[in-house]
Formats: structure tokens, sequence, C-alpha cells
């Protein structure tokens, strides 16, 4: 009888555990193209104290857009987009390690490739939206 007196009357379910509008892999993009933009700008430039910025910028964006990615995985991706994007897992860890590339890099090259890889991101996020 108390299990049936404090038994839930209606089982709801969501896809996350916010409302969906607060994912968005442009979160990650944004970061990713400082982190690029910030490796041009120190290619460009010969000042040392400049390039000391340009590192520490470089670093504290590649962590955010790695944060931005990791939260879309564990909180955005549901097992349904799993199984319907069996490459996602492999994707999402490439892209981090992309991004930590990216951050240990003054190489333009490895932020256009964590890009890339976010780009890959963001088609399947938005497939996912029209579902």
């Amino acid at each position: 009888m108390f299990t049936r007196l404090f038994a839930p009357k209606v089982k709801v379910s969501a896809h996350c555990d916010l409302p969906c509008g607060v994912y968005d892999p442009a979160q990650a993009r944004i970061e990713a193209e400082s982190v690029k933009a910030v490796q041009e700008k120190y290619q460009a430039n010969d000042d040392a104290d400049f390039r000391t910025r340009c590192v520490l910028i470089k670093e504290q964006r590649a962590e955010l857009a790695k944060h931005h990615v990791s939260v879309l995985w564990s909180d955005y991706f549901k097992p349904p987009h799993f199984e319907k994007y069996p490459q996602l897992h492999q994707l999402v860890n490439d892209t981090l390690k992309a991004l930590s590339a990216a951050k240990a890099s003054n190489d333009p090259a490895t932020g256009q490739k964590a890009l890339d890889l976010i780009a890959e991101i963001d088609r399947i996020f938005w497939e996912t939206k029209k579902a």
C-alpha cells in the first residue's frame, strides 16, 4: 500500500537534462575558431610577449572547446543517437584529441583539423534535432 501511495502517477522521460535548446555545437566551433585565429596571429608576429599571450589564450580556448564537445557527448547525445551514428563515439574522441593537439601546437593546421571534426559533430547534431 505504501508503494502504491508514493508511486508516480505519470511517467515522463526527457531527451536531455535541460530543454534541448541549451545545447549547440556552435559554442565549440566558436572557441575552436579562436584557437585557429590565435595560431595564425602567433605565426604572424615575432614579439615574444605577444606570442606568450597567444599561447595562453589559445590554451584557454582549446579547453573551452573541449568542454563544449564533452558536454554534447555526455549530456545531449543519447543511446539512440549512438545507434544511428555508430561513428559518434570515435568522432567525439578524435575531436577531443584534435583539440588537445591544437592546444599544444601553434600550427593553424591543427586548429583547422579540430574545426573540421567539430563540423561533422555539428552535422550529426542538427540531424538529431530534426528527428
